[in-house]
């Protein structure tokens, strides 16, 4: 059994200087000229190391989560980094996460002193990190999908040095296309809906499990809705500009994104997760609660985010140029991420070094699992260690 450590936390501040048209978050973190993130730097009492492994979730902060604490104290050195959208991610575009990580492996690099790079992506984190390695190998987008300026060819984005995809999605707007309740039919009444669509209601003959037919409307319904919801969003996007005023952005709520037919029916892509619930909870409390995903977005935040033909992020198209060493894992009782997604980035993988791991019955967040946790730390471990990025 490897050594545990006691750990030291540090406070982490990085600014950078970034001009901006307008405000999109709230107080001081990203206006008056310059954005500002904040980090946890985990490290092992008593164990150098001469690499860092950085997490970072789109719209979360992870230095309170398992993962990055379990690897610490099993030797690593950790950077949990935080977004400029942290805890909100309603305006959120992913072209600018790609600057605030990169100004954070930039820090790790020139004043840190870490000589390698092992980017993290656990869950959210997962398809982020292969956006940002794809476009550190290879910078090639220089505006947003809502044609802002971003340029990503000239930020000096510094390639990691090898990429962990851990209990992880192919991209938010693939996970949201495969969540979304398609029985919505007025985006502004989430109470109007086609019965025959909505798998909540006990009242619909259609029960689990679930024909083929069924599924294969269900699934046309569902990329409907989100099309029906880019197309409003582009065309205010073009009405506002036509105004030609100084407003130039609005808020909106996308109800009922939690409906996926994989939380009542097993026999849907099966793993070991448990059947009438999801990592949310009871996925009907979670379709219609405040805190589902997109529920509140920017014009701009849903095409970055969210729009499956429009984002840059998509994790597959991502990972065919990747040519960093890839791990990818699969949680055999993953009740968040769909059991197909982490198989499709590890087939698309461009990586001449990549390598497939899954660990049978665990859940998204190891809850209650400190063997699985631990399994899955020491399998990062080793494999990094193969490749010389660890400190045996």
């Amino acid at each position: 059994m490897r050594p545990t450590f006691d750990l030291s936390f540090e406070w982490l501040h990085i600014a950078y200087d970034e001009a901006s048209s307008f405000v999109e978050t709230y107080g001081f973190s990203g206006n008056q000229g310059a954005v500002n993130v904040e980090g946890i730097l985990i490290r092992p009492v008593g164990r150098p190391s001469r690499t860092l492994h950085v997490f970072m979730h789109p719209a979360s902060t992870l230095q309170l989560l398992p993962v990055p604490n379990a690897a610490a104290r099993l030797g690593a050195h950790v950077l949990c980094a935080a977004s400029r959208y942290a805890r909100n991610d309603t305006a959120a575009v992913l072209e600018k996460i790609l600057l605030d990580l990169g100004a954070f492996i930039h820090h790790a690099k020139t004043r840190l002193g870490y000589e390698k790079v092992v980017l993290v992506g656990w869950s959210g984190g997962g398809s982020l990190a292969l956006f940002y390695q794809s476009q550190a190998e290879n910078p090639t987008i220089t505006h947003t999908p809502a044609g802002d300026p971003v340029n990503l060819p000239g930020a000096g984005l510094i390639p990691a040095d090898a990429v962990i995809f851990q209990a992880a999605h192919i991209s938010r707007a693939q996970l949201l296309l495969d969540i979304i309740d398609p029985s919505v039919r007025d985006e502004g009444n989430p109470d109007d809906r086609d019965p025959a669509l909505d798998i909540y209601d006990p009242q619909n003959s259609n029960q689990p499990p679930y024909s083929a037919d069924f599924l294969a409307e269900y699934r046309a319904a569902q990329l409907g809705r989100m099309r029906k919801i880019t197309g409003r969003v582009k065309d205010t996007l073009e009405m506002l500009k036509m105004r030609g005023t100084a407003e130039v952005e609005r808020g909106f709520v996308t109800h009922r994104t939690l409906a996926d037919p994989r939380f009542l029916d097993g026999s849907i892509d099966p793993n070991g997760r448990r059947v009438g619930w999801c990592y949310l909870g009871n996925p009907l409390t979670a379709n219609t609660g405040p805190v589902g995903l997109a529920r509140f977005s920017t014009l701009r935040a849903w095409l970055s985010q969210w729009s499956v033909d429009d984002t840059n992020a998509d994790g597959i198209r991502c990972a065919q140029t990747l040519r960093a060493p890839l791990l990818v894992i699969e949680n055999g009782a993953d009740d968040a991420v769909p059991q197909p997604h982490a198989r499709l980035i590890f087939e698309a993988a461009g990586s001449p070094d990549k390598s497939f791991e899954l660990i049978e019955g665990a859940t998204h967040y190891y809850a209650g699992q400190p063997d699985h946790l631990e399994t899955a730390t020491n399998l990062i471990h080793g494999w990094l260690a193969d490749r010389k990025l660890v400190e045996t």
